[in-house]
């Protein structure tokens, strides 16, 4: 029989993971270039809502660092309203459980994603908010494990914040398994930085409505 084991316990790093699943990085620069190319332009009015944002970031992190809860409040849940994930066609489910089996039946990994952002059956955005003082590669491992749990055949993308970084990532399963990263984007920083980072999820929204479902 299958033991159950929390994903935060069983996988600490990559390693773990090219050993239990083949998930290696991909050497192709253009494997994930949706964070680069065809980046939509942004309105007058979602400029105005990040400075907004990025103004409450500063404002509640000057007094020190933010929990979980406060990261997803204050940053991720803006930004998926702006970039339209809140909206038909995508639908949204918080703390939504995850089960991944090993292949060879002994272990059964369970884990809860922050949010997650579907279109139709297709997984758009794995996000995983987490306090400002652990930082965004730290917990790569444990969203990779998470985004390994979707068995369709389109590529998945996923985000993880701290509220202080963004980063992006991009994992398929055909024909084998490989994921890559963006370079990480600090809103705390520069407001640029918020630009291009809600310029990336609108171009990751079109993505996935172009994609067979």
């Amino acid at each position: 029989m299958a033991k159950f084991v929390a994903v935060t316990e069983s996988v600490k790093n990559l390693s773990e993971l090219d050993e239990r699943f083949g998930l290696r990085r991909s050497e192709d620069a253009s494997f994930f270039n949706e964070w680069q190319d065809d980046l939509p332009e942004l309105s007058e009015a979602e400029q105005r809502s990040l400075h907004t944002l990025r103004r409450r970031l500063l404002y509640h992190r000057a007094d020190g660092e933010l929990l979980e809860g406060a990261v997803t409040l204050l940053v991720a849940s803006p930004l998926l309203e702006l970039a339209g994930f809140y909206d038909p066609p995508f639908k949204m489910r918080a703390e939504a459980a995850i089960e991944l089996t090993i292949e060879d039946g002994d272990e059964t990994l369970r884990g809860r994603i922050d949010v997650l952002i579907m279109q139709s059956r297709l997984w758009i955005l794995v996000l995983e908010s987490k306090k400002t003082t652990i930082s965004t590669r730290s917990a790569l491992p444990q969203v990779l494990a998470y985004m390994l749990a979707n068995q369709l055949s389109q590529p998945t993308f996923g985000m993880l914040t701290n509220g202080d970084d963004v980063l992006f990532i991009k994992l398929s399963r055909q024909p084998d398994t490989i994921c890559d990263l963006s370079r990480a984007f600090s809103l705390y920083t520069l407001p640029s930085e918020a630009q291009a980072t809600l310029q990336i999820l609108k171009r990751l929204g079109q993505t996935a409505l172009q994609s067979p479902t």
